[in-house]
Parts: structure tokens; sequence; C-alpha cells
């Protein structure tokens, strides 16, 4: 059976590229690859979505990001939009200890978005079937074949009927048990579980009277989101070690049991609306690119929930990762540039591991944590520390090894979206990504560096602008589709032999 449009079928595919698994992580990839013309179809295997959010906290960098492609304020539920700026600080917590003030390190957009990963999936796959992708539901991936110019899935419905689809790419974003790379046979590598975990929504029948917030007894913690009017948010750690059976049903007797036995005392609750395990095992993929087999998000990196950093993680691994493959198949990706996709994504991701393993670490029930705890504590309240762990948690770290001059301020960095004046009017620098192309910003006047990229028309859009407002510390620079520079000049460094050096790394040679 063809599933695919009519342009990949006369090629001899189904799909372009087939990216398994409907999350929010696969679907904003398969949304960057529709929005730049790429046949790509998602492969989900629930006949209908769960509504199901285990996570919902969107971080500054994924703010920063989703803006650069005009879906910040479109991932939030109702009437909650982003503020465009900080006011004021913002609270958030390292290993539960609440002395973070997350406003220190931005200078752009909110620092915390509440973004439920059901309402943001739905948003990310609406878009990205507006844009030309196809959804195809009750499709589990039980087979994964590929050659030297394709890649064959064997798909199964809940009724046991199979299909085969044929992808000339295949994006992995299923999830820790990814079928993807199980099949592909890539490694995931790292730490087992040591700690037992439960998560569930249920009704608490005496709200006013549970232990709401973050409890920690010499018997583990408890997690309760108290809502008195409907489902709350109620989770365990418990670290006598990992479940036995991590992938036994949870009933609510277990659940409640758990509460009570941390708590010390009975915490009443009934109709769950789902109950999950899970742990802190700490673990990798080997490799996020295997042949024409990529990985994202948890396909490619799990850790414990500490801080939400998880859906961040694999968020901004969709948009680092969409226009690279865009470019292989369109034939404009520069010899190495998909591989920068694992080389700059993996650190990314192994710093998150770490320092979540560190928060587990002090997070320990037992008493004779609690002087390093409350070290730590103290440690927190010097702005240098407090700058160190917020940059970490917000991401707002990143900085990416793109080569070029060693003095340059921004190459690696993620542009600020500043206000600009332009001949069509007044704009960001975010607005001006939307379309996911590469942007040379001249903000001089120097049509010396305009002559440069001449050769580069069709693949970088050139904008002459004046700021409106802010510091901007270049007069010209070349952004990526992702937001982050990997050239900027300004005076005597403004030279034009480094900018069509950076054109050739990233674009492809001129006029190709």
């Amino acid at each position: 059976m063809r599933v695919g449009s009519d342009s990949a079928a006369e090629s001899g595919f189904d799909t372009e590229v087939a990216v398994v698994g409907g999350g929010p992580v696969g679907t904003l990839v398969a949304r960057e690859l529709a929005l730049l013309g790429v046949d790509v179809t998602i492969l989900e295997k629930l006949p209908e979505s769960d509504g199901v959010s285990k996570a919902s906290t969107l971080h500054a960098r994924t703010a920063q990001t989703l803006d650069r492609r005009g879906l910040l304020e479109a991932v939030q539920p109702g009437r909650y939009a982003a503020a465009r700026g900080t006011h004021g600080p913002v609270r958030f917590h390292f290993a539960s200890i609440f002395e973070l003030d997350l406003s220190r390190v931005l200078d752009e957009g909110p620092a915390i978005v509440g973004s439920p990963q059901a309402f943001a999936q739905e948003v990310f796959a609406a878009d990205a079937v507006r844009l030309g992708a196809r959804l195809r539901r009750d499709a589990e991936l039980v087979g994964l074949d590929e050659y030297d110019d394709q890649v064959r899935l064997r798909l199964r419905s809940v009724s046991g009927a199979e299909q085969t689809l044929t992808a000339r790419w295949v994006v992995g974003a299923d999830g820790a048990r990814s079928a993807v790379r199980r099949l592909s046979g890539i490694r995931f590598l790292g730490d087992g579980p040591t700690v037992a975990a439960l998560m569930g929504e249920v009704r608490l029948l005496d709200p006013a009277g549970a232990p709401g917030g973050w409890q920690r007894t010499p018997r583990g913690w408890t997690l309760l989101w108290v809502n008195p009017h409907g489902a709350s948010r109620v989770c365990t750690y418990d670290y006598r070690g990992p479940h036995q059976d991590r992938h036994s049903p949870v009933t609510l007797d277990e659940l409640r049991g758990e509460v009570e036995r941390i708590a010390g005392r009975p915490v009443p609750m009934d109709s769950p609306d789902w109950i999950a395990r899970f742990s802190d095992a700490s673990l990798q993929a080997e490799q996020y690119r295997r042949g024409r087999i990529l990985l994202a998000g948890d396909a490619a990196h799990v850790h414990f929930p500490a801080g939400g950093q998880g859906v961040n993680l694999g968020l901004q691994d969709a948009v680092n990762l969409g226009w690279k493959l865009a470019a292989e198949i369109r034939g404009r990706a520069p010899d190495g540039l998909l591989d920068t996709y694992h080389s700059e994504r993996q650190p990314v991701a192994a710093a998150v591991l770490h320092n979540v393993k560190a928060q587990v670490a002090l997070m320990d029930p037992d008493p004779r944590t609690d002087a390093l705890r409350e070290l730590f504590t103290a440690l927190m309240r010097f702005d240098e520390v407090n700058a160190y762990l917020s940059t970490m948690i917000t991401g707002v770290g990143v900085v990416y090894p793109v080569g070029g001059r060693a003095d340059d301020p921004l190459a690696g960095r993620m542009v600020p979206s500043l206000p600009l004046k332009t001949a069509e009017g007044t704009t960001t620098l975010a607005e001006l990504l939307h379309d996911a192309r590469p942007l040379l910003l001249d903000l001089s006047g120097d049509t010396t560096l305009r002559t440069v990229a001449g050769p580069w028309a069709d693949r970088v859009a050139v904008v002459a602008a004046t700021p409106v407002s802010g510091i901007w510390d270049t007069d010209a620079v070349l952004v990526r589709p992702d937001g982050y520079a990997v050239w900027s000049g300004r005076g005597d460094h403004r030279d034009a032999e480094s900018l069509r050096t950076a054109l050739t790394r990233w674009l492809g040679p001129a006029g190709w």
C-alpha cells in the first residue's frame, strides 16, 4: 500500500522521512521538515491520543527556540501567553532546593512556560499537517531494514494487520523504549536504575489535608500538586532500590500505599486517570545517527525528571535536526552537516544527564545527606553559583563548536532576538527566522558583505536592518535556521573572507 505523496512515490518511496513517534519531539521534527518542503509521515502506534502529560515545563532556551518559529504563544493552552520579557525573580529548584533565580541569566523571553506535553504535541502535529505532513495512527513499528538508498519499515495495527512503508530516512522519536533504536542496533549506554518512582493523576479525597508540594522524609519523597477541584498530580521517590518489574502495571493501591509509607500517614485518593512507573536510569544512545536512521528526544537520552529538562532537550534536538536533514534531502548539505547533529546535541544531553545524577544524589532521603543539602543551600545563595546552576537548568549556556575565528563573540551562541527596523517595517530577529531559512543580518549598511553573500542568494536571506533598541555587539551576523550564529563581524573583524568561509562551511559551495 502506498501512503506517501505523489512526489515521494515517483522517486520509489512512500515518504521521504518517516518520523516514528507522535509525541512533542516527533511532531516538532515533522513540522520542521514540512516547513522546509520535505515529504514527511508521522507514525504513531496509539490509535488515538491518550491525553497524558508527564511533562509540562518549557525552559528559557526552548521558549527562545520556539519563538524563532512563531510557536511560543501557540503551545500554551487558554489564556496563558508567554511574557515577552522577564519581570522580577523566577524561583526554581536544583535537587528540590528552591534557591535558584532563573531571571538572572536571561536576556530574552520567559524563564518558564507552562505547556502540557499533550497540548504541545497537538499544536505541533496540527501545524505539521497544515504544512503537508501526514499523521498516521495505529501504526506500531515492528520491523526495520536499512538499504543503501532507503529504509523499509514494517508496521502493525492493534488488529494485527501489517503493512510496509518505505522511506529515504527515519527519525526515531519514539521514547525511552524506542523501537527504532532497538531495531537499528544502536546501543543505549549509561547507568541503570537505583530509585523506584511512581507518578499519576488521581482525585484526592482530602485535598486540604494532603501533604502538598515537595516533602522529604527519611523514607523517601512525596510530590503532590494538589487540585481541590479535579485530578491532582502525585509522585513518590523510593531510594531503597529500583522496581522489581519496571514494566508491570501500577495499581491505585500501590500508589496509595507508597504515599502512606513515605508520608507516615494515610492520604486518601481514588479515581486514577493514569499511573506510571519511572526510575533514575541515566542512558544515552551511542550514536544519534546510523546511516539513514536518526534518534531524537527520549529515544536518544533518558534521565530522572529533575527540573523538567528532558522534553526541553528533545524539542531542541528537533530544531537542530530538522534543517540539517532537509538540506541533506535536497542535496544542499555540505559534507558532514548532518553529522553535526550528533556532535552538537550529544554533549548537551550528556551534560544534562550529569547534572541530573548530581540532583538525584542530593535528594537522597537518608539523614546523612542533611548536612550536604544544607551546605548546598548556602552555596546556591552566592550569585556565581546561582548563575551557574540557572544557566544549566534553562539551557541558555548552550554553545556549539561551529568553527570560525577564535575571537568571534557570537559564534556558536544563540543570537538574541531584539527589535529591528527594516525596509519592510519593524520586526525582530526571531520573526526573521520563522521560515527556517539561514539569515545574514547586516546592521551597518556594508554592501561588501551583501556582495559576498550573493552566490548563496538561493540559500540565505540577506536583510539590512537598524537596531531599534538593545545592544548588538556586532555589525553583521550569519545565523543558522535554529537561531545560532556561525559568524559575526564588527569593525576590523568584519572581513569578507571569514564570511565566505562560514557560508561555504554551513551552506555548501558558492553557486552550488
